[in-house]
Protein backbone atom coordinates (compact mmCIF):
# COMPACT_ATOMS: atom_id res chain seq x y z
CA UNK A 1 0.00 0.00 0.00
CA UNK A 2 3.22 2.46 0.90
CA UNK A 3 4.26 1.68 -2.49
CA UNK A 4 0.70 2.81 -4.42
CA UNK A 5 1.33 6.63 -2.22
CA UNK A 6 4.45 6.61 -3.28
CA UNK A 7 3.89 6.32 -6.65
CA UNK A 8 0.90 8.30 -6.88
CA UNK A 9 2.73 10.98 -5.41
CA UNK A 10 5.93 10.93 -7.41
CA UNK A 11 3.51 10.80 -10.49
CA UNK A 12 1.00 14.04 -9.21
CA UNK A 13 5.09 15.58 -8.99
CA UNK A 14 6.01 14.57 -12.34
CA UNK A 15 2.55 16.10 -13.39
CA UNK A 16 2.86 19.60 -11.87
CA UNK A 17 6.34 19.83 -13.20
CA UNK A 18 5.28 19.10 -16.80
CA UNK A 19 2.92 21.70 -16.41
CA UNK A 20 5.12 24.88 -15.40
CA UNK A 21 7.09 23.83 -18.14
CA UNK A 22 4.08 23.97 -20.60
CA UNK A 23 3.11 27.30 -18.68
CA UNK A 24 6.77 28.38 -19.22
CA UNK A 25 5.70 27.80 -23.17
CA UNK A 26 3.25 29.53 -22.92
CA UNK A 27 5.08 32.66 -21.45
CA UNK A 28 7.47 32.93 -24.04
CA UNK A 29 4.66 32.81 -26.64
CA UNK A 30 3.27 35.99 -25.15
CA UNK A 31 6.51 37.63 -24.94
CA UNK A 32 7.37 36.44 -28.36
CA UNK A 33 4.07 38.35 -29.39
CA UNK A 34 5.05 41.53 -27.50
CA UNK A 35 7.81 41.50 -29.20
CA UNK A 36 6.64 41.33 -32.43
CA UNK A 37 3.57 43.64 -31.76
CA UNK A 38 6.76 46.67 -30.69
CA UNK A 39 8.70 45.48 -33.96
CA UNK A 40 5.84 44.80 -36.77
CA UNK A 41 2.49 45.86 -34.88
CA UNK A 42 0.96 42.69 -35.58
CA UNK A 43 1.72 40.94 -31.63
CA UNK A 44 -2.39 40.08 -30.94
CA UNK A 45 -3.08 38.16 -34.46
CA UNK A 46 0.33 36.27 -33.97
CA UNK A 47 -0.77 35.27 -30.31
CA UNK A 48 -4.42 34.47 -31.82
CA UNK A 49 -2.89 32.80 -34.91
CA UNK A 50 -0.84 30.59 -32.54
CA UNK A 51 -3.44 30.09 -29.31
CA UNK A 52 -6.10 28.64 -32.51
CA UNK A 53 -3.52 26.36 -34.11
CA UNK A 54 -3.50 22.51 -33.01
CA UNK A 55 0.39 23.09 -31.05
CA UNK A 56 -1.09 26.48 -29.41
CA UNK A 57 -4.14 24.38 -28.42
CA UNK A 58 -2.03 21.65 -27.10
CA UNK A 59 0.61 23.45 -25.20
CA UNK A 60 -2.44 25.46 -23.54
CA UNK A 61 -3.99 22.28 -22.24
CA UNK A 62 -0.88 20.88 -21.24
CA UNK A 63 -0.74 24.09 -18.96
CA UNK A 64 -3.63 23.81 -17.65
CA UNK A 65 -5.33 26.45 -19.79
CA UNK A 66 -8.77 26.06 -21.45
CA UNK A 67 -7.91 26.68 -25.49
CA UNK A 68 -11.80 28.65 -25.44
CA UNK A 69 -12.23 31.74 -27.22
CA UNK A 70 -12.54 33.39 -23.87
CA UNK A 71 -8.83 32.82 -23.44
CA UNK A 72 -7.34 33.61 -27.14
CA UNK A 73 -9.03 37.09 -26.47
CA UNK A 74 -7.30 37.53 -22.57
CA UNK A 75 -3.75 37.07 -25.15
CA UNK A 76 -4.60 39.36 -27.17
CA UNK A 77 -5.21 41.84 -24.83
CA UNK A 78 -2.00 41.24 -22.97
CA UNK A 79 -0.11 41.19 -25.83
CA UNK A 80 -1.43 44.56 -26.50
CA UNK A 81 -1.03 45.92 -23.35
CA UNK A 82 2.96 45.57 -24.50
CA UNK A 83 4.24 44.73 -21.06
CA UNK A 84 6.48 42.13 -21.44
CA UNK A 85 5.64 38.71 -19.14
CA UNK A 86 8.43 39.26 -16.43
CA UNK A 87 7.77 42.67 -15.59
CA UNK A 88 3.76 41.56 -15.45
CA UNK A 89 4.26 38.76 -13.52
CA UNK A 90 6.60 40.72 -10.66
CA UNK A 91 5.97 42.57 -7.35
CA UNK A 92 6.27 46.02 -8.32
CA UNK A 93 3.93 45.44 -11.04
CA UNK A 94 1.40 43.89 -9.18
CA UNK A 95 1.50 46.38 -6.43
CA UNK A 96 1.36 49.49 -9.32
CA UNK A 97 -1.67 47.48 -10.59
CA UNK A 98 -3.45 47.29 -6.41
CA UNK A 99 -2.54 50.90 -6.31
CA UNK A 100 -4.36 52.31 -9.47
CA UNK A 101 -7.40 49.64 -8.60
CA UNK A 102 -7.79 51.29 -5.30
CA UNK A 103 -7.12 54.99 -6.75
CA UNK A 104 -9.88 54.52 -9.49
CA UNK A 105 -12.33 53.08 -6.34
CA UNK A 106 -12.15 55.70 -4.02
Amino acid sequence: MLDFVDGTAFNFEQGQRARKLFAAVVLAALDDAIADDKKYGNGPDQIARWARSRDGREVLSCAGIDPNERVVKGLMEFVSKGIRTSVALSREESERRNALDQAEAA
